[in-house]
């Protein structure tokens, strides 16, 4: 599972942010209100991240509605998968990666753990 582009994650945001999905023209709208954009580059960018599966679509008279294949956490789990598998030292990655979470963080990441060994014993 490979990053999104500057673009891409913007447009994913927006996506992400709507539950039932949304059309080019809707995305379209909202990221202009915010910085000019061309029509065409939010339809080709929206039309990429469906082609690399990261989107589904449905018609709706003339015009699609997408929806992510994926949430924000799934995906953001992925990225993290995959630099642990890199090819580097696993327990390197994690032990830099845990020094830099935060102490709530810490303690929830230790209650999951906690909890899925309780599970794996019964």
């Amino acid at each position: 599972m490979q990053g999104f582009g500057e673009l891409e994650v913007v447009i994913m945001e927006q996506l992400w942010a709507s539950p039932d999905g949304a059309t080019v023209p809707e995305v379209h709208r909202r990221l202009s209100a915010q910085r000019e954009i061309a029509y065409t580059t939010v339809m080709s960018t929206i039309h990429n991240l469906y082609r690399k599966g990261r989107l589904t679509r449905t018609r709706e008279g003339r015009k699609h509605r997408y929806q992510v294949t994926a949430s924000k956490a799934e995906h953001s789990a992925g990225l993290m998968r995959d630099a642990l598998n890199s090819g580097g030292d696993a327990h390197a990655i994690l032990s830099y990666f845990v020094q830099q979470m935060d102490p709530e963080d810490t303690r929830r990441l230790a209650e999951l753990l906690a909890g899925m060994e309780e599970d794996s014993d019964l």
